[in-house]
């Protein structure tokens, strides 16, 4: 059982750094184009726009 338990934290272990150097190569791609930048802004504004305008018509 100690076995299975090292190989399980080892697996995690890998998966989660592939994971970090995964997301820190995308945030570098990202940070260097302004266009992507000023989309990705956009986008979450209107995100919050929906989800205000939900709130605001919805029920209790």
């Amino acid at each position: 059982m100690l076995g299975l338990s090292a190989v399980f934290m080892l697996l995690t272990f890998v998966v989660f750094a592939a994971y970090g150097v995964f997301a820190a190569a995308i945030r570098d791609r990202v940070l260097t184009r302004p266009r992507v930048l000023d989309a990705m802004r956009k986008v979450f504004a209107a995100t919050f726009v929906a989800l205000a305008g939900r709130l605001a018509v919805q029920s209790r």
